[in-house]
């Protein structure tokens, strides 16, 4: 019997509903949600996905800036203009699109994003607000993840999760997110050995590490939950995830596609941390 097929599309359409309901709610207060998305340099597939993310802004009544620049931009600029956004009251998040050109570092320019405004979840702040299970910005793909499995009524609390991957985006705090739900959570990487024997072991089974169809039928616990994080290209070309769908249908109970799957929850959660950026911002008004 094949897996029931996680829908990302149905599940992001599904939360940027509500999401328009708190939109309107701003909008009614005179707050109008804000994303300013920076984009430096001609990397394709970034141009592809601040395409996405701004037409899905759009489409909600979300306002969104973006600050296009060439390679060339240094530095010290790059910082000038989030020092300027930063102080810009109908801004509510800062997007710097990753990877940046080598010759800025891009910890620096992630630092340098108010933690008031860091819809990716990426600041120090928020990464150690995460850790010590307090409310903040997480990070768009593992949140994405938690809000798939909540909208399927899986129940995460006294689970196993294996993550396969440690990336600070992905990987770490998507384990965290876990473990912040009492899950008992398993980290593998590249450097795990026998992987296998832990994947089978999983009743939630994360792949987040880039590698084409890595996981089959044979890695997986009878009825596990998969979720694919990858996004790869396999010997035809076509798009794939790190997970070997055909194959891996076959033993998990319950499984997202590549592409449709994780992919629309990301940018849905971006949408997410803007409208709560927003919704903070008019809280602390009204306080006033």
């Amino acid at each position: 019997m094949s897996a029931e097929l996680i829908d990302g599309r149905l599940i992001a359409d599904y939360y940027r509903e509500r999401l328009q309901e708190s939109i309107s709610e701003l909008k009614a207060n005179d707050v109008t949600p804000g994303l300013a998305v920076i984009l430096v340099g001609d990397n394709h597939a970034s141009h592809t996905y601040v395409k996405m993310k701004r037409k899905a802004c759009s489409k909600l009544g979300i306002h969104s800036e973006l600050y296009q620049f060439q390679e060339s931009l240094t530095q010290e600029e790059l910082v000038g203009k989030i020092e300027e956004l930063n102080e810009l009251d109908h801004i509510h998040g800062i997007l710097v699109q990753l990877p940046l050109p080598q010759h800025i570092n891009p910890i620096t320019i992630i630092e340098t994003i108010s933690p008031s405004k860091d819809v990716d979840g990426f600041h120090p702040v928020s990464i150690g607000k995460m850790v010590t299970n307090q409310d903040t910005f997480y990070s768009c793909t593992p949140l994405g993840i938690i809000k798939m499995l909540e909208y399927e009524k899986i129940d995460i609390k006294g689970k196993h999760v294996v993550i396969l991957g440690r990336s600070n985006i992905v990987g770490k705090p998507a384990g965290q997110l876990f473990l912040n739900r009492d899950a008992t959570v398993t980290y593998c990487h590249s450097k795990t050995a026998n992987l296998t024997d832990y994947t089978k072991k999983a009743d939630i089974l994360v792949s987040a590490v880039g590698k084409a169809k890595l996981i089959g039928a044979g890695d997986i616990k009878k009825g596990a939950v998969v979720i694919d994080v990858g996004m790869n290209r396999d010997e035809a070309g076509r798009l794939c995830g790190d997970v070997d769908f055909e194959s891996a249908r076959e033993a998990a109970g319950k499984i997202t596609p590549v592409p449709g799957g994780v992919g629309p929850m990301t940018i849905t959660m971006l949408l997410y941390n803007t409208v709560k950026s927003a919704r903070w911002q008019l809280e602390n008004r009204q306080k006033r």
